[in-house]
């Protein structure tokens, strides 16, 4: 009975010390306090007005809300800018009378990282994600909306995993 309980508040120490190791968003320890995100500008051939200040607040939101770390306006140790690169909408399936049953929406995003605490960790890398929708809808509204929600939950993700998460 003795043992088991040794090895009970063994097992309980190791998985309370784990936890200074690991966290529920991945990041591990980040060498910073402060994040700045700059305004993501919409530099795309096609350009749907305001999904450049959509993802940017999307952006800011993700980092604040999984790690830490506090938004700056300016100088902040961890810095994020970029801009859109590509917004296009192609016809994926099509009908028996050759037309199109659905279309994608494609995003591209090129972001810079910078961390001026630990250089090696700096990059610049595109991302994207894309969103199906029937033909027969109008990317306006509702579906507007449902697709830049897809598409950005995935990008920003992708950023956050890139920069803090090392996935």
């Amino acid at each position: 009975m003795k043992f088991t309980k040794y090895i009970l508040v063994l097992t309980l120490a190791f998985a309370m010390n784990s936890c200074n190791v690991y966290n529920f968003t991945g990041t591990g320890k980040i060498d910073a306090k402060t994040f700045q995100v700059n305004y993501f500008q919409n530099n795309a051939e096609l350009v749907e007005p305001g999904i450049e200040r959509t993802f940017t607040l999307r952006l800011q939101d993700l980092i604040q809300n999984q790690t830490n770390l506090t938004l700056t306006n300016s100088n902040g140790d961890l810095l994020y800018e970029g801009e859109i690169v590509n917004y296009s909408i192609t016809p994926m399936t099509a009908t028996s009378d050759i037309r199109a049953s659905q279309n994608r929406l494609t995003i591209t995003v090129n972001v810079r990282f910078t961390n001026k605490n630990k250089e090696s960790d700096n990059f610049e890398k595109r991302f994207s994600f894309y969103d199906d929708y029937p033909a027969n809808t109008q990317l306006t509204g509702a579906q507007l909306t449902k697709s830049l929600d897809v598409i950005f939950e995935r990008i920003t993700q992708d950023v956050f995993n890139e920069s803090l998460a090392k996935w």
